[in-house]
């Protein structure tokens, strides 16, 4: 199973925009990135009337659609545990989550001074660095928030095997 790092931070922290550029720093250096966003309040993928809606007002528990070079699939689930997802990305070299503040996977927070007065996870055992605007007096490793480059790079030392090194089955 690939290494999870979950970016978390209050609401309109910069967590969606960290993600978005990092993930070509890393596909540049050759890895499979995979991401979970966690969404709070539910959310449906299904329009009313398309074959998949219709599938599952049927009864069916889980509901896949293919076309040439991507899939999606809705299947039904008790919880959002994160331990429960990752078994669907077993091919990626990475999964990096949106939210889950609360679970036990390594975490970056995002903070922005302008939109909170303190970070979320400071007293967090799994915190693993920081990307704020600001500095602050913090006990793991911070990053400015433009300096994708290094974040990307820490991401790398802590978690991932050099590309070359790693070995798909």
């Amino acid at each position: 199973m690939p290494p999870v790092i979950s970016i978390v931070g209050k609401s309109e922290s910069g967590k969606t925009t960290l993600i978005e550029r990092l993930i070509p720093e890393l596909k540049r250096r050759g890895y499979h990135i995979g991401v979970v966003k966690h969404a709070h309040h539910g959310f449906d993928m299904d329009r009313k009337g398309k074959d998949s809606y219709r599938h599952r007002q049927a009864g069916a528990d889980t509901v896949m659609i293919a076309s040439p070079g991507q899939l999606a699939m809705i299947k039904d689930v008790v919880g959002e545990c994160l331990d429960d997802l990752v078994p669907y990305f077993e091919d990626m070299d990475l999964l990096i989550t949106e939210g889950f503040k609360t679970d036990h996977a390594p975490k970056i927070e995002v903070f922005r001074a302008e939109r909170h007065q303190q970070p979320a996870c400071l007293k967090d055992e799994t915190l693993m660095a920081m990307v704020s605007d600001t500095p602050l007096e913090v006990t793991v490793p911070q990053f400015a928030t433009a300096d994708i480059q290094a974040i990307a790079e820490f991401i790398v030392a802590r978690c991932l095997p050099h590309p070359d090194n790693i070995t798909k089955e």
